[in-house]
């Protein structure tokens, strides 16, 4: 029987955690604190370890390090309420198998245990932080934090896909920070800016008197990239031409300046993003499939701020900080009615739009309270485009009408039960699939929604 150890102050935590993995079939002992732990691991030791990261005395990093620099092929579950970035950079960074944010869910947490259990752990000296601007608790953000952390050791090829203003550039420079490379170069660069002739020479530089215009050398992108790490955001306006050089690189690790006679080697990682559908583009042969490939070796979709709302008072909050110190003015707080409408809008363009509100309420608003009349006109003013009540309520009568007539009994029963399906699959239709992000729109929690899934047959 396979034995699992868990390490949390909070008592209902530990025994919730015990009661699910003795039904599970494995063997647990718990402590309420690190240091009962680490002295029991001298007498023998578990097949795995799960651990919350603040608790009195020693921190659940701390036997993390400790696990990792005496204990080979041990793995380690980390625990946090801590929800941002860099809890998932300092725990995959610090060599744990996953991190499970809290509160938890026992189906989800179950099955990285599983998988804890089954894979070879990997050690990883900690990272220093390098927490940057990216917010977000919501469970679409806590698969970019985990893909941020698990990434934080590599130098792998990433495609970072999502609307324009969501964040990509930040999600790159993340990624960069986090790696090995970290104190070599970060260069960006947006192909969409560049006017298509000039592509190439901002990619790989010019000698002199290569073209109209070249009246000196220039050093290109990847040059001054060199062991470090080249941004190439909005990849999918990359002309044709600039394509199939760009896969030569990649495959060569070298390439000519325009006009130049001379190779040159360089050890560049590439991070690429782009707004568009890349396999679109590639069905209509407006981007190269086996460029495709080498860029999408790990994608990280960015999900759009109006598919993660719940994170959007936390955004205002850290908006109106940040251009109150900058801009010394006082620090504005929105009202209650001002946030549910802001709440309530769909953001096209997503963080960035978010942003440049809050900046212009800093200068604009009357007050230090914003209210829902100092809101930009199309913020206060949208209006979404749910069917009117008459319109759906008549044809639900209408429906209830038609079943009554062919049953005596029972209608409440088999109306809920309808409705309620109908509801589980627009919640997942508009989550995705992602069953967190469902149970949050229909207000229960992730095991209701699962049981309910299985009585339904969803």
């Amino acid at each position: 029987m396979r034995k699992i150890w868990i390490a949390d102050d909070d008592e209902s935590i530990r025994l919730i955690l015990e009661e699910s993995l003795a039904s599970s079939g494995f063997e647990t002992k718990s402590f309420e604190n690190g240091e009962k732990l680490v002295s029991e691991l001298e007498k023998t030791r578990p097949d795995l370890i799960i651990t919350d990261v603040q608790m009195p005395g020693m921190l659940g990093y701390d036997i993390l390090k400790h696990v990792n620099n005496n204990y080979d092929n041990l793995p380690v579950i980390v625990m946090t309420a801590f929800t941002d970035m860099q809890a998932a950079i300092d725990s995959f960074g610090g060599g744990a198998f996953d991190y499970i944010p809290k509160p938890f869910d026992l189906e989800d947490a179950l099955s990285v245990i599983e998988r804890a259990l089954e894979e070879k752990p990997k050690t990883k000296g900690l990272k220093k932080d390098t927490k940057l601007d990216i917010i977000g608790e919501s469970s679409a953000m806590q698969e970019v934090f985990r893909s941020i952390g698990k990434l934080s050791n590599t130098i792998a090829t990433v495609l970072i896909q999502g609307e324009s203003g969501t964040g990509k550039e930040l999600i790159a420079k993340s990624l960069h920070k986090n790696s090995p490379r970290n104190d070599m170069p970060f260069i960006a660069l947006n192909m969409a800016d560049i006017p298509k002739e000039l592509v190439e020479s901002e990619l790989f530089g010019h000698e002199k008197g290569s073209f109209t215009g070249a009246v000196d050398k220039r050093i290109g992108r990847f040059e001054q990239a060199n062991g470090g790490t080249l941004f190439l955001d909005e990849i999918g306006d990359m002309p044709l031409d600039s394509q199939t050089r760009l896969l030569r690189v990649l495959s060569n690790k070298e390439f000519y300046r325009v006009g130049g006679d001379r190779p040159i080697k360089v050890d560049v990682r590439i991070i690429a993003a782009t707004h568009q559908n890349i396999n679109n583009l590639v069905a209509q042969k407006k981007f190269r499939e086996d460029l495709f490939y080498r860029l999408n070796v790990i994608k990280i979709e960015v999900p759009p701020l109006r598919k993660r709302k719940e994170d959007i008072y936390d955004l205002i909050k850290h908006f109106l900080k940040n251009f109150s110190d900058s801009l010394d003015e006082d620090l504005r707080v929105i009202s209650d009615e001002a946030r549910k409408s802001m709440e309530k809008y769909d953001w096209p363009g997503n963080v960035r739009q978010l942003e440049n509100v809050c900046y212009w309420l800093t200068l604009m608003s009357p007050s230090q309270n914003i209210k829902v009349q100092d809101l930009p006109n199309e913020v206060k003013n949208f209006e979404t485009s749910d069917l009117p009540a008459s319109s759906w309520e008549e044809g639900l009568q209408n429906w209830l009408k038609n079943v009554s007539m062919n049953i005596d009994s029972g209608l409440s029963e088999i109306a809920i039960s309808k409705i309620e399906k109908m509801l589980i699959k627009t919640a997942l239709e508009r989550s995705n699939g992602k069953k967190n992000d469902a149970a949050q729109i229909l207000g229960w929690g992730r095991n209701t929604l699962s049981k309910k899934m299985k009585e339904h047959g969803i």
